[in-house]
């Protein structure tokens, strides 16, 4: 299993930017890929951004893509999350989400972003 804890969430105004940080512990030398995941107010949780851990490759959903930029730091067992432009559509709670090579299991507690003037 791997422990994942997001930080980095609060309220920021349209057209601001935040950054969202994930900790991951445990056995994260399994970990293919790790990814963010948002739940909009009534909605269910949707894809935002993934990257692999050991090649960095990314892909992202189309309504994110050219405004978040997710990375990932192998020596210190983080991943980024970059969110410019933001919109008041952003509004989510943001997870981190580890896949060991078996799909989306691992998740964190979330984070609130709020886009609101």
């Amino acid at each position: 299993q791997v422990r994942l804890v997001e930080s980095g969430g609060r309220l920021v105004e349209p057209g601001g930017s935040l950054r969202l940080s994930c900790a991951a512990s445990g056995r994260t030398f399994r970990v293919y890929r790790m990814g963010y995941f948002r739940r909009a107010p009534g909605q269910g949780r949707v894809f935002v951004a993934a990257i692999t851990w050991s090649g960095g490759s990314t892909n992202y959903a189309d309504s994110v893509k050219g405004r978040f930029t997710i990375s990932r730091d192998t020596a210190k067992n983080t991943v980024t999350l970059e969110m410019n432009s933001l919109k008041p559509e952003d509004t989510a709670v943001y997870y981190c989400a580890a896949d060991q090579f078996s799909g989306w299991q691992d998740w964190g507690q979330g984070t609130q972003v709020t886009v609101s003037s």
